[in-house]
């Protein structure tokens, strides 16, 4: 993986006998060296299925669109992936759950059409009901040939009366209006609006000249569509994908993904205006944005009297653990929380607490630099250049990990995966206060200040020295919920297979208290 990435354990075992690895090289002091008697074996690691995150055998998620029924259940309906699309590709599946942590596969939803057909590709769209009763499936059909010069891309619909047998719509298919681009012209979120009688469509679409927006169409038969007009034109990017819109309390909130990111805006009715607060985004994104799909098309759904943000979890890249995701994996929900200012927060479903219900015993070790152990509370301090470490054990394959975490004002502090006697090295997941991020990219604590963060989210650590910190783990897939505000979804495969979890302190104090781990019953 190159000098950035993971050393061999060989490697590292060698560079610990000549230079003494951590704090001690840099202090003069002795080495420490863990006690024996204190060492933590290895425990039998063993990958379970995704309950969580699930994603379809040698396919992947890709847009999800999300539809409640009337018995409370969650659908998710979404574009399927593979590595090897042909000229037709991206048909609709679903998945259905109750719970979030049990999900059912119904397979595919809608195929995709012929090269002669305005769909041989599908795109985002949404499922509803209409006033009679029947079910719809608007969509993208995308065809790279461009349908005789309408435009590659427009909007379709698909019909149902059990929303597992789907019949296409042949006959209501239309395009972009003048003065936007026929090729950018998707993602279609239908709804009907009780208090004018008609129903709406967003749809994302591109200006000729001023960039990306979310058109608002009114049709009264969801056949016949008159163009209101923009609904949100914010002339900062090149398109404002998956829009839709929800309200929670007296707050209308519009959501829409673009940079591999997924963001929202805040308007006071349902026609606006609508503005992105200064910090719009709830989970990772590429230091420079546009560099990996870490979670990316969320739209919302009030399911179980919560709203959620539905999405999905980015493949890895061109290395494992690099931070950097490619389009598709697995879907990731979080929970919304509205917060006093109005702004959006997320956290981790309060229904996963009828999934993880069995505590997990928590028995911290002194692995590196100096730590205080005081039961379920692990005190770390490291000079300058060095860092602290204490050791958990074998991180079981899914767990939930919560414990309030204090650190210094600039300081930085984690989670830390390795340790096994497969590979001794440590990787850092981060609570960034110096620079005010959460990120995650593989990097050993040693390497962490000499490289710039690769996926992140920005969070504001000076609000308070103490936050709240919750982990949920699936196999290789680690999200981390921080003070109810804000979340860094990961792919950690060098948690999995037998990876210890510890937390450490790099060049600073901090303090993890209240520690507890659940895992499935």
């Amino acid at each position: 993986m190159g000098n950035r990435r993971i050393l061999l354990s060989s490697l590292l075992a060698v560079l610990l006998l000549l230079s003494s690895c951590g704090g001690a090289a840099t202090t003069g002091e002795a080495p420490s060296q863990p006690d024996s008697s204190t060492e933590i074996p290895d425990q039998p690691y063993e990958a379970v299925d995704y309950h969580l995150f699930p994603s379809p055998e040698d396919g992947y998620v890709g847009d999800v669109m999300p539809f409640v029924t009337d018995e409370g259940t969650l659908e998710l309906y979404y574009l399927y992936d593979t590595d090897h699309n042909g000229q037709g590709y991206h048909p609709i599946y679903k998945y259905s759950t109750d719970n979030l942590y049990d999900y059912t596969d119904h397979g595919m939803m809608l195929n995709f059409g012929q090269m002669s057909d305005p769909d041989p590709a599908l795109g985002t769209g949404c499922v509803m009901q209409d006033q009679e009763g029947l079910y719809h499936l608007f969509y993208t059909g995308h065809n790279d040939i461009g349908n005789g010069g309408m435009g590659k891309e427009c909007v379709m619909q698909a019909t149902s009366t059990d929303r597992e047998n789907w019949v296409k719509n042949e006959d209501v298919v239309f395009f972009a209006p003048e003065g936007y681009s026929k090729d950018d012209f998707r993602d279609p979120e239908v709804f009907w609006v009780e208090e004018e009688q008609c129903y709406w469509l967003l749809i994302a679409a591109r200006e000729n000249v001023m960039g990306g927006v979310v058109l608002k169409y009114t049709s009264t038969d969801l056949d016949n569509w008159e163009l209101d007009g923009p609904l949100y034109a914010p002339h900062a990017q090149y398109m404002l994908e998956c829009p839709d819109l929800f309200c929670i309390g007296d707050t209308w909130y519009l959501t829409y993904s673009w940079d591999c990111v997924t963001y929202y805006a805040v308007g006071e009715s349902r026609n606006g205006p609508f503005e992105a607060p200064e910090d719009n985004i709830l989970d990772g994104m590429g230091l420079t944005g546009g560099n990996g799909f870490v979670f990316y098309a969320a739209k919302p759904a009030e399911f179980h009297n919560n709203y959620y943000l539905c999405g999905w979890i980015g493949r890895a890249g061109l290395s494992a653990d690099s931070g950097v995701y490619q389009w598709a994996g697995n879907v990731l929900v979080h929970q919304l929380v509205q917060r006093s200012d109005g702004t959006l927060g997320v956290k981790a479903p309060s229904i996963l607490e009828d999934y993880f219900t069995t505590d997990q015993p928590v028995s911290p070790v002194a692995k590196e630099g100096t730590v205080d152990i005081d039961g379920n509370t692990v005190s770390l301090s490291a000079e300058p250049d060095a860092y602290a470490l204490a050791d958990m054990g074998t991180r079981p394959a899914t767990m939930t990990l919560e414990c309030d975490v204090t650190l210094d004002e600039n300081g930085c502090a984690g989670f830390a995966f390795g340790g096994s006697e497969q590979d001794e090295a440590y990787t850092a997941l981060c609570l960034d206060a110096g620079r005010n991020l959460l990120h995650y990219e593989g990097y050993e604590i040693t390497e962490i200040s000499k490289y710039d963060p690769a996926a992140i989210t920005r969070f504001d650590f000076s609000g308070g020295e103490t936050h709240h910190v919750k982990l949920v783990c699936e196999n290789e897939i680690v999200v981390l919920y921080i003070d109810d505000t804000k979340a860094l979804s990961s792919r950690i495969n060098h948690s999995i297979d037998g990876a210890h979890i510890g937390v450490f302190a790099l060049g600073c104090n901090a303090s993890f208290s209240n520690i507890s781990m659940k895992v499935p019953e």
